[in-house]
Order: structure tokens, then C-alpha cells, then sequence
């Protein structure tokens, strides 16, 4: 998942690997970008990309004075809220659901 300008993007991967990673994000993140992430090994391919990127330690902080992904924590914390109202969502109907989550959060303030 990726926050660009207060918006997200959410896609179902097979892997969370550095070469499945890097194949979104050089599509979707505008190069020289900065990029801010957790310490998920599949991040260490943008150490050497065309990207600034900074990792969040959360086993040592939570924020690195402004650099932190909160952003991310709270799109999460939103999805799972939505998915315990509806005791859960089939399997093979998740990516149709987390697709719903990211439109109502990048829509607020849409009546839809």
C-alpha cells in the first residue's frame, strides 16, 4: 500500500518481496520522490533507487521528529475498523473490500 499527497493505494500481492515491491512503486511514486518506510526487508531495494528513503524503526520510535507513517498506521487502523463491523469478509472478496476502504479514504467527505 502507498500514501501519495494524503491519498492511497492498495493492491493484493503475491509476495511482499524487494522485486515484486519496487515494480509498484516505480509505477505509482514519482522518481526523487521521498519515500518513508518500516524496517520491512522488501523496502531495502529503495536504498538504492531513485528515491529518498527513510526507514521507521517502531521496535526503537514511533516518529523521527516530522518523518514517520502515520498516515499508513491510520489507513490500516480504518481498514480493520470497517472489517470487524462486518465480522469479517470472505477470502476471495478481501481485495474488492480493501479497494472499497481506500476509495472511502481517499473520498471523506463524498455522500456516496
Amino acid at each position: 500500500m502507498l500514501k501519495h499527497g494524503g491519498r492511497v493505494y492498495t493492491k493484493i500481492i503475491s509476495d511482499a518481496s524487494s522485486g515484486t515491491l519496487i515494480l509498484i512503486i516505480e509505477r505509482k511514486v514519482i522518481p526523487d520522490s521521498i519515500v518513508y518506510s518500516d524496517c520491512w526487508q522488501g523496502y531495502s531495494v529503495l536504498d538504492v533507487s531513485e528515491f529518498k528513503h527513510y526507514r521507521i524503526n517502531h521496535s526503537v520510535l514511533f516518529a523521527d521528529k516530522k518523518n514517520h507513517i502515520n498516515g499508513i498506521e491510520n489507513f490500516w487502523n480504518q481498514v480493520k475498523r470497517h472489517m470487524r463491523k462486518l465480522n469479517g469478509v470472505p477470502r476471495k472478496n478481501f481485495g474488492l473490500f480493501l479497494k472499497e476502504c481506500e476509495w472511502r479514504f481517499n473520498n471523506p467527505n463524498s455522500k456516496t
